[in-house]
């Protein structure tokens, strides 16, 4: 077979990960080849990252009208109209779209097919029904709302991430099942716009993954807003009214009524009917695709990117992925994926960063700084005070992980994603000057209140005392 008659790099999957392999293999020099069962950009553009935070910027406006009065600005009365709420989104959709287009990918000199491909053997995709033959590929097909094996539930309607955006008319009552970041910012998002929200979730608090003074802060400005929390509670049966209301049944015999549920327990990998096991690619007890550090497979020649691989589930994360094993596939390189220093963020009000080490928990050698957003002046003139930022350090100061609660929280995270990946101090953030006065101060100050501390200690201000005097005396001695 000559090289002409197939591809150097078949990419299976159209989201952020297989987008950015294409890309990166087409300037690399490779012949790539993109196929993709429906349309190109992936569930961030189309169901997650874009759509969300169009309805919560909705939902910010409507709850800053509404607390408007706290700054002396009296609005009369706020109206929501849904139907154009949802026009707002799919025109934010309709605005980012052609970034992730066939256009623009083929534009890039990547070669787009449109249809279902399965492994047919080694080098061979089945493209519905044609063969396609390939020399290295990449599989990045993303993952896909998880539903629970609840009794009822497949008797009902529900809705996922996937299709709440379809809603044209806002229900009046929508239960959640699950209160992740998914569940809280959907919730907190339509309970803004006048819908009756009720969280439900099995764990202990919200936002369990995250810091658990974080996931209270959280929790308050849910509540405080309307929102009904049950936490500690699970779900032991749906009973559908009709084919979209009903009412959930609850482990300490509760009920919840709703005219929607919306189910948000996480995501499971789209790793069924590809074929994975006639190529070899070997899967683990949870249906995600087993990769080494390079991202490559137990098939040498296949690689995987993404939320299939595992890894965390997040957009800029399968970016790096698609890059990483696009460039180890083409070039040969070895470069290694790291998830040491991953950024997240839950956008509710206020959002909740973290990066790193987790800053709830307690380990030999680590303390956790923690800096009440009270003591931030940009928090004190917006009125927003009720938010931390927290910094997990080891013996020498150096910064493993940070939590920052607040608005904008996650542009704050920046600096401190950097200071983890790079193993820098307190004293090192402490020793930038920053602008003032912005949300960054909290773990600026949290970075300062540490060196003042470090400062303070017995030993340390003992050393500095004496070099202090011994300055006075050698100037009172060059005195004329």
């Amino acid at each position: 077979m000559s090289a002409a008659d197939r591809w150097d790099l078949l990419v299976l999957g159209g989201g952020s990960a297989g987008i950015v392999a294409a890309k990166t293999a087409a300037r690399l020099g490779a012949r790539v080849l993109l196929v993709e069962r429906g349309r190109t950009g992936g569930d961030c553009l189309w169901h997650g990252c874009v759509p969300s935070k169009a309805l919560l910027a909705a939902g910010h406006a409507a709850a800053g009208a509404r607390r408007a009065a706290r700054f002396g600005v009296l609005v009369d009365d706020v109206r929501v109209d849904f139907p154009r709420v949802m026009e707002h989104v799919h025109a934010a959709i309709g605005h980012i779209s052609p970034v992730d287009s066939v256009e623009t990918l083929e534009a890039a000199g990547v070669s787009v097919r449109i249809g279902h491909g399965r492994f047919a053997g080694p080098g061979v995709l089945d493209l519905d029904g044609e063969t396609v033959r390939f020399t290295q590929a990449v599989v990045a097909t993303g993952a896909a709302p998880a539903v629970p094996p609840v009794a009822g539930l497949a008797d009902l309607d529900y809705l996922t991430s996937d299709t709440v955006w379809d809603l044209v008319e806002a229900p009046q009552r929508v239960a959640v099942l699950g209160a992740g970041s998914v569940g809280c910012e959907l919730g907190q998002g339509l309970s803004r716009l006048g819908v009756e929200v009720t969280l439900v979730e099995g764990a202990p608090r919200v936002l369990p993954r995250e810091d658990a003074a974080a996931a209270e802060v959280v929790h308050r400005a849910l509540e405080s807003e309307g929102v009904t929390i049950r936490t500690g509670r699970s779900v032991t049966s749906v009973v559908a009214t009709d084919d979209r209301s009903g009412s959930m049944r609850l482990d300490d015999g509760g009920t919840v009524e709703f005219d929607r549920l919306l189910v948000a327990v996480g995501r499971r990998p789209r790793t069924t009917g590809l074929g994975l096991d006639t190529v070899g690619v070997q899967l683990d007890e949870h249906g995600f695709v087993v990769v080494d550090r390079r991202l490559r497979t137990t098939n040498p020649r296949i690689w995987a990117a993404g939320d299939l691989t595992g890894h965390p589930q997040f957009t800029h994360l399968a970016g790096v992925h698609g890059s990483l094993a696009a460039s180890n596939a083409v070039l040969g390189v070895r470069r290694s994926v790291e998830t040491s220093a991953v950024p997240r963020v839950t956008y509710t009000d206020p959002e909740v960063a973290a990066v790193g080490l987790d800053t709830g928990g307690r380990r030999d050698g680590i303390r956790v700084l923690t800096l009440e957003h009270h003591l931030v002046d940009r928090a004190v003139t917006e009125d927003q005070t009720d938010g931390l930022t927290r910094l997990a350090v080891d013996s020498k100061g150096r910064i493993l992980g940070a939590t920052v609660v607040g608005p904008r929280a996650g542009e704050t995270l920046g600096e401190l994603a950097i200071a983890v990946r790079h193993g820098l101090r307190t004293r090192d953030l402490a020793g930038i000057t920053h602008a003032y006065p912005t949300w960054n101060d909290g773990p600026w100050n949290a970075a300062l209140a540490d060196v003042r501390e470090q400062l303070a200690r017995p030993g340390t201000r003992r050393a500095l005392h004496a070099v202090a005097r011994t300055r006075r005396w050698w100037l009172e001695r060059r005195e004329p």
